[in-house]
């Protein structure tokens, strides 16, 4: 399969597919990486303990029969372990410290391998959080956002790993956006009910940062679920010690579908309540009552102002024809998904594949939030 298919990048840092390796405490080196995710777009190693606190926190840990990573020079071991992942991947480390000096010197060694650093606001074993690294970063955003600023000073591509559902998550992603991180893991965790699907789409609707989703992915179904509500890639954890070939088979599945229908996280329909603000690329002209209307007011457009945005954009383009269409233009037509006869007639008239009428709908769909009067909490 082609290493550009899916053309997704983060700064410089290109990916070659949507399918991440998550990362796991006393698992997840380079080792494990090059057997069980050779064909990942990204692989997360650690996470690693940078200093004495958590070194210490991790050995408590390991005494009590958990798997942990511990080494007494922690920068080597990331050095050394970045290096050793075969090449295909992105490889990104994920760290732990109660400082931020630490985290500096990670990001410095990250940067110059190429590689993501990734801080660990996720873990909540007690031994970490009582030291307060890990989730207990997220009760206190303050200085979460400080030690951000302090580490894209580097100019290293920074994610951070949180857990769903532990403090309010749409202010959290606006700090860590605002703060300058480059991409949201978000372990999308509901207490007793899998993947929270409903919030991945409200974060995506709050941010234009990256975002990597994790929580139950088993399965190509439930990375659809996660990527058609906003998730540019999703991680896989305890599914790989299950299913040894779970990443590759998820590979090639979302690459099948890449190759058929162009945009492989294409969100769901605003009218079926379950879309996001991509959706709007996909809406038919807002004249009748319909919830197209309260969803444009969330980016300052009233009826008239979101329709000349989306004809401004057809302008020139195979989305201005379509006489024959419900509202004489491609630029209103729905999802290649859903069946529409008199859709496919005008594609198969202009001869457009189904993945270049999406991949317009995908420029569109920028085009809208772009042009947003109230736009979604971006970086510009």
């Amino acid at each position: 399969m082609s290493d550009d298919l899916f053309n997704i990048k983060v700064g410089d840092i290109s990916f070659r597919n949507p399918i991440a390796l998550a990362p796991m405490g006393g698992v997840t080196d380079s080792s494990f990486a090059n057997e069980k995710a050779k064909d990942a777009g990204l692989v997360i190693l650690g996470g690693y303990n940078l200093d004495e606190a958590t070194q210490k926190a991790a050995s408590e840990i390991v005494a009590r029969g958990r798997e942990e990573f511990e080494s007494e020079e922690p920068l080597k071991l990331i050095e050394n372990e970045i290096n050793a992942v075969n090449p295909g991947p992105v490889v990104a480390v994920n760290v732990r410290s109660t400082t931020v000096e630490p985290l500096v010197e990670a990001a410095k060694v990250a940067k110059e391998a190429g590689a993501i650093l990734e801080i660990d606001a996720h873990c909540r074993q007690k031994e970490m959080t009582d030291i307060g690294t890990g989730q207990a970063l997220l009760a206190d955003l303050p200085k979460l956002c400080d030690w951000i600023g302090q580490i894209k000073e580097t100019g290293v591509t920074l994610s951070v790993k949180v857990r769903a559902n532990v403090v309010d998550d749409i202010e959290l992603v606006q700090q860590l956006e605002n703060a300058g991180a480059d991409i949201l893991h978000l372990d999308a965790m509901k207490e007793g009910a899998g993947a929270d699907l409903k919030l991945i789409k409200d974060i995506r609707d709050s941010t234009r940062m990256f975002i990597i989703c994790n929580n139950s992915v088993t399965d190509i179904d439930a990375a659809k679920d996660m990527f058609s509500r906003g998730a540019e890639m999703v991680s896989v954890a305890r599914g790989v010690l299950e299913n040894d070939g779970l990443i590759t088979n998820l590979v090639n599945m979302i690459s099948a579908q890449q190759e058929d229908v162009g945009w492989y996280n294409a969100p769901k329909h605003v009218c079926r309540g379950e879309g996001d603000l991509r959706g709007l690329a996909f809406c038919c002209m807002p004249v009748k009552p319909c919830p197209v209307h309260n969803v444009i007011d969330k980016l300052g457009y009233n009826a008239q102002e979101f329709a000349d945005t989306k004809m401004e954009f057809a302008k020139g383009t195979m989305l201005e024809y379509g006489d024959s269409t419900c509202f004489g233009s491609l630029v209103w037509c729905c999802k290649i998904s859903k069946p529409c006869y008199l859709r496919d007639g005008v594609l198969e008239t202009l001869g457009v594949s189904d993945s270049e009428y999406m991949n317009l709908k995908k420029e569109l769909a920028d085009h809208i939030l772009d042009h947003a009067k109230k736009p979604v909490n971006a970086k510009k």
